[in-house]
C-alpha cells in the first residue's frame, strides 16, 4: 500500500513538474538533428558543449527536467529520488553521449514501452492539451546541459 502511494505522488509530481515546464518552453521550432544507428543523436543539437552546472540544476529543478522524479542520481542533498526508471550513477559508463541525448530527446525510438517522456518532440504525442502544442519540455539548450552533466557520472 505505501509502495503504491509512492508511485502515485511520484506520478503526480512528475505530472505537475511536466506542466510546469511545458508551460514555461517557448513554441518550439526544432533544431534538425539525425539519428545514427538507431540509438544515438552524435551531434549536439546547439552545435556546442552544454555546461554541467546547468545540466545538474536543470536534471533536479521540478520545473525543468525533474530527472528525479523517475531516476536515482548521485545527489544526496535532494530528497526524494525515483526508482521507475535506473539509477543513473555511472550512466556516462553505460552510454554514449549521443546515445544519452537520443534518450532525452525522444526515448521511445530506443524503447517503445518506456514511460519515458520526449523531452524534445511536439509531434505524434498523445492527448496533449491545446495549450501545450507545440511546445517542448526542454530547449535544445537544456537538452545539451543535461547530456553534459550525465557525462560526468562515470
Amino acid at each position: 500500500m505505501l509502495r503504491a502511494l509512492a508511485v502515485l505522488a511520484v506520478g503526480a509530481t512528475f505530472s505537475v513538474a511536466l506542466s510546469a515546464a511545458t508551460i514555461a518552453a517557448e513554441p518550439a521550432k526544432l533544431v534538425k538533428y539525425e539519428i545514427k544507428d538507431g540509438n544515438s543523436i552524435p551531434k549536439s543539437l546547439t552545435g556546442k558543449p552544454g555546461d554541467a552546472k546547468k545540466g545538474r540544476e536543470a536534471a533536479i529543478h521540478r520545473k525543468k527536467g525533474n530527472c528525479l522524479a523517475c531516476h536515482t542520481l548521485p545527489i544526496p542533498e535532494q530528497s526524494f529520488h525515483g526508482d521507475v526508471g535506473p539509477d543513473l550513477k555511472g550512466v556516462a559508463d553505460r552510454y554514449s553521449e549521443g546515445e544519452i541525448r537520443l534518450r532525452l530527446v525522444n526515448s521511445k525510438v530506443v524503447n517503445e514501452d518506456t514511460i519515458m517522456p520526449a523531452f524534445y518532440k511536439t509531434d505524434g504525442l498523445n492527448r496533449v492539451m491545446k495549450k501545450f502544442k507545440g511546445k517542448t519540455i526542454l530547449s535544445a539548450q537544456d537538452v545539451e546541459d543535461i547530456v553534459a552533466y550525465l557525462m560526468t557520472l562515470k
